[in-house]
């Protein structure tokens, strides 16, 4: 049999399991699902309310720790290892884009940036104003978040989210409230960082960023679909 040459995805779950108890209830979220993204790929994660995407998502962010399976990020594994460990790794290799943005209220918009790569303490792969001037928000480099629209929040989220070129970002309804303008730049700014290499995985109810999406996983009751 001939090696396999082809590289590692750039995040890989493979049967992951997570249980939660209320008492003697037992609430099986997730129920050996196994994923990848690859470099350059966008993966939609799509299903119900309750069919485990947020549980999911925050188990590939190395934000909970699955009761099963693992998860690898770059060909490194990312569960299993303490808190601090993950937290490290997921400052270097994972952006998070969260629906409710993802700043702090207290510094600008260029300090927010800057503050997400001193804690990957690693020598900045990214410029902030080149970052900020890509995506259209050179003028609100000195903002503070309640000083920036809804659209510009947004697209706020996003470099931060980018601002340590992560071989990952990863999603949670990104478009969720936004007008459908708005929306179309933050899905097109998704489509772009996968032109540049990098994998997203999206968690939504969006059929716009499903129909955009490279691959869709399904989940149903904790199971892929």
């Amino acid at each position: 049999m001939m090696p396999d040459h082809r590289p590692a995805p750039a995040i890989e779950a493979r049967d992951l399991y997570r249980f939660f108890h209320a008492g003697d209830d037992e609430t099986l979220a997730l129920r050996g699902v196994s994923m990848h993204a690859d470099r350059g790929e966008l993966v939609a994660v799509t299903g119900p309310s309750g069919s485990g995407k947020s549980t999911l998502l925050a188990c590939l962010a190395g934000l909970d720790e699955p009761d099963g399976g693992v998860v690898h990020v770059d060909g490194e594994q990312l569960s299993r290892r303490s808190e601090p460990q993950r937290a490290a790794m997921r400052a270097r290799s994972i952006g998070l884009l969260f629906q409710a943005n993802n700043l702090i209220e207290h510094l600008t918009l260029a300090a927010n940036v800057a503050f997400v790569q001193r804690i990957a303490g690693q020598p900045a792969p990214v410029d902030v104003d080149e970052l900020l001037e890509r995506l259209g928000l050179a003028r609100q480099r000195a903002a503070y978040p309640s000083q920036l629209s809804g659209g510009e929040a947004a697209r706020a989220g996003l470099a931060v989210a980018m601002a340590n070129d992560p071989p990952v970002l990863l999603a949670d309804e990104p478009t969720g409230e936004l007008d459908s303008v708005t929306a179309a730049r933050v899905l097109g700014e998704l489509t772009r960082l996968t032109e540049r290499g990098t994998a997203v995985v999206v968690v939504t109810h969006s059929a716009a960023v499903a129909q955009r999406a490279d691959r869709v996983v399904e989940l149903r009751d904790g199971v892929v679909r």
